[in-house]
């Protein structure tokens, strides 16, 4: 059995590249909360309260780029983090 070389792989939500930098996971992770965020303005245009904004801010968006964060955010370069503070502050 053959094992094939792979530039990244998706092991239990967490994207590992084989140069061990985080890149290709921040990316994936600002996309998903990006969709998500979206679906968050779109809840706001139809007059969703504030609190009930936050709520689904913080149930379903933060979860994404928080989770597993303890594994690769030790010692994310500054502009990855600054990718994921851009979807944080909702620009």
């Amino acid at each position: 059995m053959d094992i094939a070389q792979v530039c990244h792989a998706k092991l239990l939500g967490v994207t590992i590249s084989q140069d061990l930098t985080w890149n290709k996971h921040v990316d994936n992770i600002v996309k998903k909360a990006g969709k998500r965020l979206y679906m968050l303005y779109q809840l706001k245009r139809v007059g969703i309260t504030q609190k009930d904004l936050v709520s689904v801010y913080v149930s379903v968006v933060r979860p994404v780029l928080e989770y597993a964060c303890p594994v690769w955010h030790t010692n994310l370069p500054q502009y990855l983090s600054d990718n994921i503070e851009v979807i944080q502050k909702g620009h």
